[in-house]
């Protein structure tokens, strides 16, 4: 039999924007056809996005993405591509009204077969279960005489599933759609994963997911191709749009790897990841721009620097506000970072206003601290609405944790938080990994040094460290790892050696912040459980009290 030449386009789609989407297979079919493609494979969900949650219940939309796939088979033959066999993801309709999530198969102007898929994840981020109808039939379709096997994403993952249908069907490739979420260190479980599925139908896999920002998801694509036996025969880069042709060869011919992308460290997948995640929730919901305080700390530095790498430095704002215990060197370190970033730099002072609240509530402690933090939340709201510019909070997962960050303040207002999912420890990995890489380039380091080295404060009162409240960060990072990330309680964490104030102190912040935690922006997930749908938990419980 003859090779046939594959083609995985790897897009970057917006939930609900059924006519952008269809625009993306247009051209990324195009593409494919000047390539020479005879099979082209688009991701999960391709034409509403992905996840589109209850929307999937909307006889509306569920009617739209019909029609769209109509016509796209339609526009394909008319425009010459009819002999292009198109497999893409799309919401299909069961009989009784249910949902699926379905593939579709295209090719001569109309769809020749669907798949829906049948395995739908019910943890962490997905609750696919609760929308979509499960699918049971599997879908091998023929292309110039080769048998494709169809399945979707989670189903994949399930020994003896879909994927164990295919024995005895002689498939020459299996091809999985996916709308995969990134997270760190995943990427080499869907490989070793790809290479069994391989092994265990005896045919190469090709594996097509998704890219780009939903909310507080993030889609890495890093597409490939193995062969029968599981080597590596073709990759994408993640964080982009691209084209990965592999042209699958005739039965006794071996597998021939084409173009492979080159590996990249964690901290640069986390690094762009925060990047994807900011500038497609700004993009994507009608922003241009993003305003931040600066306070010449290291959570602000390395959010600026993120925006300023996902939008240009010219579309971030940041606004130093200085009050009576802010230090010089701190208003300088901001100055320095606005200027290497190109942002629009502005200082305004908050001690005038403060004092007019004072004025009327002569506050103490605690809550004078406070109210110099929340001003200059007021204050970024304020330039927000006058300047349409969308607020982004610089708070990180340590902070989040243990609620040290003050509600509405400047640290956790606003609409996204890029470091959401990024603890202490981490920020300062990735601003060594951001200045090391521009050096590589023989570029301007975007964050000062001084910002990177000197101890985190929020100088709100003389003298102020973070240290004053909580434990060391390498210290705290660690038992917040173990507790929140892997759900050990309070007797494991003892047993691995914590001290005992510490493990307490850090749980007693943890349990009581979840309010403050609800009502935190969204960010971009890095980590296999970052707060928000990941992890689920009542705000008004005295389970740990009670049961150690």
């Amino acid at each position: 039999m003859p090779s046939i030449r594959i083609a995985l386009a790897q897009i970057n789609t917006c939930v609900g924007d059924i006519p952008g989407n269809a625009a993306l297979v247009s051209r990324a079919c195009h593409a494919a056809r000047d390539a020479g493609a005879d099979l082209v494979l688009f991701p999960e969900m391709t034409i509403t996005g992905y996840p589109i949650e209850d929307l999937a219940l909307r006889e509306s939309f569920q009617r739209a993405a019909e029609r769209s796939v109509q016509r796209i088979a339609a526009d394909l033959a008319e425009q010459g591509l009819g002999e292009l066999t198109v497999v893409l993801g799309t919401l299909g309709v069961a009989r009784s009204g249910r949902p699926f999530n379905q593939a579709v198969v295209i090719r001569h102007g109309e769809v020749t077969a669907r798949y829906n898929k049948h395995h739908l994840p019910n943890y962490g981020v997905f609750d696919e279960r609760r929308i979509f109808a499960a699918g049971e039939d599997r879908c091998v379709v023929e292309v110039q005489g080769r048998r494709i096997g169809v399945v979707i994403c989670e189903d994949i993952w399930a020994d003896g599933g879909p994927v164990a249908q295919m024995d005895g069907a002689g498939i020459d490739l299996l091809a999985v759609l996916n709308g995969s979420p990134f997270e760190e260190g995943k990427g080499h479980i869907r490989t070793e994963l790809a290479q069994r599925r391989a092994r265990d139908v005896g045919a190469p896999v090709a594996y097509v997911n998704l890219w780009g920002g939903q909310d507080d998801l993030v889609f890495d694509g890093h597409s490939f191709v193995v062969g029968a036996d599981g080597a590596p025969v073709a990759s994408a880069p993640g964080f982009a749009d691209a084209l990965v042709i592999w042209d699958l060869p005739e039965k006794t011919e071996p597998a021939r790897a084409s173009a492979l992308a080159e590996s990249t460290s964690d901290d640069e997948q986390v690094y762009r990841a925060c990047v994807t995640g900011l500038r497609d929730y700004v993009v994507k919901n009608g922003f241009s721009s993003v305003v931040l305080g600066l306070s010449g700390g290291i959570d602000s530095a390395l959010t600026a620097a993120i925006a300023a790498d996902a939008l240009g430095g010219e579309h971030v704002v940041g606004v130093s506000m200085p009050s009576s215990f802010s230090s010089e060197h701190s208003r300088d370190d901001a100055a320095d970072l606005a200027k290497r970033l190109g942002a629009d730099y502005r200082v305004q002072p908050i001690e005038r206003m403060v004092d007019a609240f004072q004025h009327e509530l002569a506050l103490e402690g605690v809550a004078e601290e406070n109210l110099q933090a929340r001003v200059r939340g007021v204050i970024l709201m304020a330039i927000s609405n006058r300047e349409n510019h969308l607020v982004i909070a610089p708070g990180n997962k340590s902070e989040l944790a243990t609620g040290y960050a003050t509600i509405y303040d400047a640290g956790s207002i606003g609409g996204f938080a890029p470091l959401k999912d990024v603890d202490k420890s981490r920020v300062w990995e990735l601003a060594r990994w951001r200045n090391a890489h521009a050096q590589s380039r023989q570029e301007t380091p975007p964050i000062p040094e001084n910002s990177i080295d000197k101890p985190p404060s929020a100088e709100l009162r003389p003298g102020q460290t973070d240290q004053d409240s909580l434990p060391p960060y390498d210290v705290l990072d660690e038992v917040l790892d173990a507790y929140v990330e892997h759900a050990e309680g309070r007797a494991e964490l003892l047993a691995r050696g914590f001290d005992e104030t510490v493990v307490d102190t850090v749980l007693s912040l943890v349990d009581r912040a979840e309010w403050k935690r609800r009502q935190y922006p969204p960010g971009p997930k890095v980590t296999a459980l970052a707060f928000g749908r990941d992890r689920r938990l009542p705000i008004t419980s005295r389970w740990r009290e009670n049961a150690e």
